[in-house]
């Protein structure tokens, strides 16, 4: 029982149900309200209590942002967005959950049933397991798991597997088009992910969550921008997000993977899509923001929703600014840029942690993370310059030139000009 007490959310709560632990103090917390023996009792409410905390607090979460980037996507486009239904349109989503409930739930008859219906389901559960281990504040969390970071990449990689169940499950070419699409490309691109994110651990000298916001006395995202660069494209490629949306793709596929689906199966499809921006972006604040470190003189909660929501606001921008990529661009990205400047933040990465760690400190000393910002960041200029000429557009050496003369062409000869006559 006593190291869940490291915890501030099942501290608060269990001290007031029972008083056992020496780590109670009876004058904060009260006398406890439950007898002695009935320890066990406390403990099962507290569980529930932070699971229905973490559960309503992920679905508020997701229908403020589902609301927040229609209105900035008004905005973008010069129109008001929602605002009819509650003051601003606030309550617009939760009308949409409602439309979703009562619209007939249709199954297609060439459709496998079992795989149709249990792929939405799939779909959702890793976003919520993925708040499993996000450290919102200062001893704020559900569980601190010495593998934090690996459970987060295997439990987003469940995703890949609902897709393809949901495009296969529907009997639909639209549908299987789709299912196809997402596993090349979400497969591809969780490859870089993965190790942009061993950069991470090879700097924080831990894989727990906790670990890695503890050692950030810069933001890891200053020190290897490189690495964090990676994560944030990767990761919007992996929550099929624009300009990587190529497995929903409207104008292309209908809806692709979801294109049979209605109803509240449909809703929870859409619940996956948001909430799969809110977890990567809390992932993201969590390993290259510093999560909830900040000022003292804001809570560190505050501190770690600020930074989350200027990832949000950053993900909806990028959404409103980018068209859909094609299919062979989107590949060639993965494949031909961002796996090789994984591979040289590792290597770069390596080298410098070897060089600049502390045995006695079990860290890089802050004085010495500042160099490694400094050269890191020429890493970071030289590597997307390369990259950028290895798959900018290529251009024929005599293109300018057939340009100019086009528009300005050279005066004719007098032999041109008898021959005109």
């Amino acid at each position: 029982m006593e190291p869940f007490l490291d915890n501030s959310l099942f501290r608060n709560v269990y001290c007031y149900l029972s008083d056992s632990s020496s780590r109670c103090d009876t004058h904060v917390w009260g006398a406890g309200f439950l007898p002695g023996g009935w320890e066990w009792l406390a403990y099962a409410i507290t569980g529930l209590a932070i699971i229905v905390m973490i559960v309503s607090g992920f679905l508020t979460s997701v229908l403020l942002y589902i609301w927040a980037e229609r209105r900035l996507v008004g905005r973008f486009q010069s129109r008001r967005g929602p605002n009819r239904w509650g003051p601003f349109g606030l309550l617009t989503p939760v009308a949409d959950a409602f439309k979703n409930m009562f619209k007939e739930d249709v199954v297609p008859a060439a459709a496998d049933r079992l795989l149709f219906n249990v792929a939405p389901v799939v779909m959702v559960i890793p976003v919520f397991l993925i708040f499993t281990v996000i450290p919102f504040g200062s001893g704020t969390f559900l569980a601190d798991l010495n593998i934090g970071v690996l459970f987060a990449i295997a439990v987003t990689s469940a995703t890949t597997l609902a897709i393809l169940m949901a495009g296969w499950g529907s009997g639909s070419r639209f549908g299987m088009f789709g299912g196809a699409r997402a596993v090349a490309m979400l497969i591809s691109y969780e490859i870089p992910m993965v190790i942009a994110v061993v950069g991470v651990v090879l700097l924080a000298g831990s894989v727990s969550m906790g670990g890695v916001v503890a050692a950030q006395n810069l933001p890891f995202a200053l020190v290897q921008p490189l690495g964090a660069l990676v994560f944030l494209i990767a990761s919007t490629a992996e929550i099929n997000r624009t300009p990587f949306d190529t497995t929903e793709a409207e104008s292309e596929l209908v809806a692709g993977y979801m294109t049979e689906y209605s109803s509240m199966k449909f809703g929870l499809f859409y619940l996956a899509e948001f909430g799969a921006a809110v977890a990567s972006s809390a992932v993201f604040v969590t390993l290259f923001l510093g999560g909830w470190r900040g000022f003292d003189w804001l809570p560190s909660q505050v501190w770690f929703f600020i930074k989350l929501a200027v990832m949000l606001f950053i993900s909806t921008w990028m959404r409103s600014s980018w068209p859909r990529m094609r299919i062979d661009q989107i590949m060639a990205l993965a494949w031909k840029a961002l796996f090789e400047l994984t591979l040289v933040n590792l290597v770069a990465m390596a080298i410098l942690v070897a060089i600049f760690w502390d045995p006695d400190l079990g860290a890089v000393p802050v004085e010495k993370l500042w160099i490694m910002t400094g050269i890191n960041w020429g890493v970071f200029v030289v590597s997307i310059f390369a990259v950028g000429r290895l798959l900018g557009p290529k251009r024929h050496p005599t293109a300018r030139t057939e340009r100019v003369a086009a528009v300005y062409p050279p005066p004719a000869t007098d032999t041109q000009a008898e021959g005109a006559e």
